[in-house]
């Protein structure tokens, strides 16, 4: 399929049927839903999209349980926590994820919220007003959040970074959770500083597949380059906001098998 008139209007369709308040059910975007608090939102969030992958109702019941381990409260837990609810940590695990990880992220959240309000400026810092993508807070990000003096060796590979030629995926979904905003009930839109056409789609082997088949992406490699040429591609339909097109490619290609 090449025809893009004909394509516009497959993906808009499909944005419209998924980006709905009825998809979060089934989705990890759930988990930040839970809450109204925007620290608890960027927290949570950040969990659900770095522990996305696999299946997704075991990504939600994973997050449940941090939560609980959290008492109900993530950003209260990572200001106020002792060393003995620390212990509470203990044993968690989701995939290739464990307690040393979240120990880490703990210790970065409660570092990082000690002295700011927001997640936001830890991602906007490294963009620049006239830049095309967020590739540059990506980086940005990584290195700041492997600052701290006692950062795992084994946690590196948890957070994605287009200096290693990720195609972060799970880090540009929760960057379109945080910045997206639309009257839909889904993404958040609480950060203002990074700009919705500044965003790179996430990009994962479904969403490739999808998009190869539709002849928006030609690069073979699920990498940085890849995300990038998707994410101009869906820029002819939709210049300001070509993210949103995330909800059509997804659904083709996990809903229906596309």
């Amino acid at each position: 399929m090449n025809d893009q008139t004909t394509i516009k209007k497959l993906l808009d369709k499909k944005y419209k049927q998924y980006n709905t308040t009825s998809f979060i059910s089934d989705d990890p975007i759930c988990i930040p839903h839970i809450f109204s608090k925007q620290q608890d939102i960027e927290i949570m969030g950040f969990f659900a999209a770095t522990f996305a992958w696999g299946q997704r109702i075991t990504i939600i019941n994973k997050c449940k349980e941090l939560i609980e381990r959290m008492d109900g409260s993530p950003h209260q837990f990572v200001l106020q926590h002792t060393d003995k609810d620390l212990q509470n940590m203990l044993g968690f695990k989701h995939r290739t994820f464990n307690d040393t990880d979240l120990l880490y992220f703990i210790h970065f959240f409660k570092h990082w919220y000690e002295k700011h309000n927001t997640l936001e400026t830890a991602f906007s810092s490294g963009i620049k007003a006239n830049d095309e993508t967020v590739e540059g807070g990506l980086n940005y990000f990584r290195k700041l959040f492997f600052s701290l003096d006692d950062a795992p060796p084994r946690t590196y590979k948890h957070i994605a970074s287009p200096a290693q030629h990720s195609a972060c995926k799970r880090i540009n979904m929760y960057l379109r959770w945080m910045v997206r905003q639309d009257d839909k009930g889904v993404d958040f839109g609480l950060w203002t500083s990074i700009k919705p056409q500044q965003l790179v789609c996430p990009l994962d082997v479904h969403v490739q597949r999808v998009a190869t088949k539709l002849g928006l992406l030609k690069r073979t490699q699920n990498d940085w380059q890849a995300a990038l040429e998707l994410t101009q591609a869906l820029k002819a339909f939709d210049k300001k906001d070509p993210v949103k097109y995330d909800f059509a490619l997804f659904s083709l290609g996990v809903m229906d098998k596309f």
